[in-house]
């Protein structure tokens, strides 16, 4: 296929999106006209612009501080975190939806970092989100950051699954028994861009970073991906990085407390954290400290093995992750990494 062929193919596509989004809007007419007034009820003005739709949401209706005006809830001011059991007393929670919350009227979503890319329209990035839905642990409290502007108002309508490959690495270390200090991990630096998008998840490092005071072991764990991975924040390019914290107790022997981030880096920033690790503060002389955006919170008894869990699928499809608990990639990345090589090799000869 020509490079003119494939632009044709996707023009082609995106065109046929188009209409099917058109379509499913027109036939909702009623449904839109119904939560319009709703909304308007709550004090939020919506327009014909205001609905959208795409196979992975639905039908959704945006708009800034709906999703929070329909619920008459209001995030901690610290942390933009809603309490997960408040939501729970009030909408619906299940395996099966997970990822949102559903009334019935309206579904509140989980805030779009969980999803593919970050990109607001895509589906769940596997699996962390149907994990944390699913997670039912005694003295454990759940705060989960939503989608504050969008909504879906097609409750019932279909979901959209998506067949995936993720990695959820067995951790059997004793946690008390980690040294201290810092790791980077890095893709293979022999393959291509474009292997590093498709079997990496575009990952340029992952750091990690144990330390230890007053009884209290401390991780923290970032992801950079490559240059190319951008969203706009305020119209203004920055480099989003997937930000892990949790507090081991030893006295316990489990993890007190976990909460996961988005940060989000300028270019000079990124450029100047990517080839570093923890022991760069932000808060130096260059005054640098990325915006950043917590999207879930843990409190409580948290096992081991459930924490690692966790971590390898909210770090969604990174290998770097699955070597770092286990000291090397998945068996299926493995092998793909073999046989690039012996191609380039053979390439040379």
């Amino acid at each position: 296929m020509t490079s003119t062929e494939y632009q044709e193919l996707i023009s082609q596509h995106q065109k046929h999106l188009e209409e099917m989004a058109q379509e499913e809007l027109l036939k909702a007419a009623g449904l839109i006209a119904r939560f319009t007034r709703l909304a308007t009820s709550r004090g939020v003005r919506l327009e014909s612009p205001s609905f959208s739709y795409s196979p992975a949401l639905g039908i959704t209706a945006s708009a800034p501080g709906l999703a929070l005006a329909l619920i008459d809830m209001q995030p901690s001011p610290r942390d933009r975190l809603l309490v997960w059991d408040d939501l729970a007393k009030r909408f619906a929670s299940g395996p099966i939806d997970a990822g949102t919350f559903s009334g019935a009227d309206f579904m509140v979503l989980a805030h779009p970092c969980f999803r593919r890319g970050m990109h607001p329209q895509a589906n769940w990035a596997p699996r962390f989100i149907e994990l944390f839905w699913a997670l039912k642990l005694p003295q454990l409290n759940k705060f989960i950051a939503v989608d504050e502007d969008r909504v879906r108002i097609d409750v019932d309508g279909p979901l959209y699954m998506e067949a995936d490959t993720w990695y959820g690495p067995p951790f059997d270390e004793e946690i008390r028994n980690i040294q201290n200090g810092n790791v980077k991990l890095r893709p293979p630096g022999d393959l291509s861009s474009t292997h590093l998008d498709f079997f990496f998840a575009s990952a340029y490092s992952v750091d990690v970073c144990w330390t230890e005071r007053d009884g209290v072991k401390t991780f923290q764990a970032l992801e950079l991906k490559t240059e190319t991975t951008v969203v706009q924040l305020d119209g203004v390019p920055h480099h989003p990085a997937r930000y892990l914290h949790a507090e081991f107790d030893l006295s316990t022997g489990n993890f007190r407390h976990f909460d996961g981030a988005v940060q989000y880096l300028r270019e000079d920033e990124y450029l100047l954290r990517r080839d570093t690790d923890f022991g760069m503060i932000y808060k130096d002389a260059r005054h640098m400290k990325p915006r950043s955006k917590k999207v879930f919170k843990l409190n409580g008894l948290l096992p081991t093995e459930t924490w690692v869990e966790l971590c390898g699928h909210f770090m969604a499809a990174n290998p770097l992750m699955h070597e770092y608990f286990t000291g090397d990639y998945p068996e299926s990345v493995s092998r793909v990494v073999a046989v690039l090589r012996a191609n380039q090799q053979g390439e040379a000869a």
